[in-house]
């Protein structure tokens, strides 16, 4: 899964093994990606298994991300109103939120602030570069997720890492130097811990260096300039210049087409909005 010595993964392998399993709900939707027949009232059936998680879900749709016309006061009301793609989108972003346990000197609203944006931008990469527009949304919506196991197994260098990594995709290199590994790959150990699909735990590893793994994941890619954009949008710097001053060499890869790009990236703040419902 990584190239990396293995002392400097275990403990946070360690730590992951410690969380709950993924609820059964979000990994039927994980499973269901590459199903053509996944139909509106199962995924609302399968949703409303779960009451906490049904009323979480309820209030994300009715959240202004969502912008319903009226109010959604059931999941039958929110499959028919939203759709299968953002109903599905919204319970995995439920799903995750509601994985970890409370941590100290974690200010969770910003996280998943900053989560919810990384997710939504990685939809529009994902079409640019043929990928899986679902799978891209997953992997984006847990991209940052180690930083979380990082804070619970190390919290002094954590912190550290925060504090120091306060430029455009910069946290990435830090965590490198104060851990010997960075969150892209804490976060594949623990897609690894939830049985997500092996290639998606394959790109999350590549997040931390695109160009230097083999074979070279497009998808990897993607999460890596999904991450520098948000980046960008949450310190107002224009995100081609920050795209082409950090990753060029990337960009060039990809042949990415930067204006189309730039067009297709939803408002930062229509994609980080509903975030007091998902944290509440």
């Amino acid at each position: 899964m990584s190239s990396l010595p293995v002392s400097n993964l275990a403990p946070f392998v360690e730590r992951a093994s410690t969380l709950p399993a993924m609820p059964e709900v979000a990994n039927t939707l994980i499973r269901s990606f590459s199903r053509d027949d996944l139909s509106l009232p199962e995924v609302a059936g399968l949703i409303g298994r779960d009451q906490v998680l049904a009323a979480k879900v309820l209030r994300l749709a009715n959240s202004p991300r969502y912008a319903p016309r009226h109010d959604i006061a059931s999941l039958k009301d929110a499959a028919a109103t939203l759709g299968l793609r953002a109903l599905r989108d919204l319970t995995l972003a439920a799903c995750m939120s509601g994985a970890f346990p409370t941590v100290i000197g974690f200010d969770r609203l910003s996280f998943w602030r900053s989560t919810l944006a990384l997710a939504a931008y990685t939809q529009p990469l994902a079409r640019a570069l043929g990928l899986d527009e679902d799978e891209a949304y997953l992997g984006g919506l847990v991209l940052r997720t180690g930083q979380i196991l990082m804070l619970m197994t190390d919290p002094e260098h954590a912190v550290l890492a925060q504090y120091q990594a306060s430029t455009i995709d910069s946290a990435i290199g830090v965590e490198s130097r104060l851990f010997g590994c960075s969150h892209p790959e804490v976060t594949a150990a623990l897609a690894h811990h939830w049985h997500f699909p092996t290639q998606l735990v394959m790109a999350l590893t590549a997040a931390s260096d695109p160009l230097a793994t083999r074979p070279f994941s497009r998808m990897g890619a993607a999460l890596r300039l999904a991450s520098v954009i948000t980046d960008c949008r949450e310190l107002g710097v224009p995100v081609l210049d920050g795209l082409q001053l950090m990753q060029s060499a990337l960009l060039e890869h990809l042949h990415l087409d930067l204006e189309w790009l730039e067009a297709h990236l939803p408002d930062h703040r229509l994609a980080t909005a509903g975030v007091e419902a998902l944290v509440h």
